[in-house]
């Protein structure tokens, strides 16, 4: 009976958070960023772990300064997905805009390969414009969550434009079908999901476990490979979802070789907007079988 009430609270609040001002919701998102980069916790020893290991560089001051410029974006991310989530089209298109290198209408087999900086649930824009543009419907994967009750719910969320979420878990299938018949289908292979299908392959020198499922697809159904950003503008009134020429010679002969491009790939964006990316993830959380796992607090 509690959870329930906890539940219905949750959603509750994020559609309260919906009608807000947009310049309000973010100043909500800013405050609660500051506190959270004040309050020790694992994630906050996540986001500093991973900052030390991908900019050595840095001394312990300056990482502190970018994990609270971090925690102040993903404080605004939090609250913006009541619009991600609950918004209407028109505040989408206002909070979202797209820009593509490639014709969005022509139906060919597309991958678009996300990656995770706080804005990376604007992928949802190209669902919410599909039909007034004449795109084709956005598919992606989505990691099941332990709720049954909030799986369901963002499930219908996402999808309330036409879209389709679609289980990580062995629908490989379904995916390799929504590609060929031309739909959006976004992949974001930047975190760490287990050793199956995963190859190790450098990220900022480290040798990271990284699935290699954008060049299987890509090699199976002869797909165009497009990078899918989606990024703060710099006056920071919004985002730009920024969609890329397709890659050239993707996929090569070997997926580990694939994998580590984009990889290469996506530290070079991240290392252009270092604020935005998604330090809390344990990206290094399963490490080849002869280094220590750096999230262990005895290390």
């Amino acid at each position: 009976m509690l959870k329930s009430f906890s539940n219905h609270a949750v959603v509750t609040v994020l559609k309260l958070l919906s009608l807000l001002p947009y310049g309000l919701l973010v100043s909500i998102g800013y405050g609660l960023g500051y506190i959270a980069a004040r309050i020790p916790g694992d994630r906050n020893r996540v986001v500093k772990t991973n900052l030390h290991l991908c900019f050595p560089e840095l001394n312990a001051t300056e990482i502190d300064l970018l994990s609270k410029q971090h925690w102040r974006l993903l404080g605004r991310s939090l609250v913006e997905k009541s619009i991600i989530w609950l918004g209407s089209q028109e505040q989408l298109s206002n909070m979202i805009e797209v820009k593509s290198a490639v014709d969005l209408e022509n139906k060919k087999p597309r991958i678009l390969v996300n990656m995770h900086f706080t804005g990376i649930e604007g992928s949802i824009i190209l669902s919410a414009l599909a039909k007034q543009n004449h795109w084709p419907r956005t598919s992606g994967f989505f990691q099941r969550m332990k709720s049954p009750f909030f799986n369901q719910k963002i499930i219908e969320w996402r999808n309330r434009f036409g879209g389709n979420s679609i289980d990580r878990q062995g629908n490989s299938k379904e995916i390799i079908r929504e590609i060929r018949n031309g739909d959006f289908i976004i992949i974001a292979p930047d975190i760490d999901l287990g050793t199956k299908d995963s190859e190790f392959v450098p990220f900022f020198g480290i040798e990271t476990n990284t699935i290699t499922a954008v060049s299987r697809m890509a090699k199976i159904t002869g797909a165009d490979v497009c990078l899918m950003t989606t990024t703060l503008k710099a006056d920071e009134s919004g985002y730009i979802c920024q969609i890329s020429e397709p890659l050239e010679n993707f996929p090569g002969s070997d997926p580990k070789a694939d994998t580590a491009r984009l990889n290469q790939y996506f530290e070079k964006e991240i290392r252009l907007r270092p604020a935005e990316y998604y330090w809390v993830h344990k990206r290094f959380k399963n490490p080849p079988s002869n280094k220590a796992n750096p999230y262990n607090p005895s290390i």
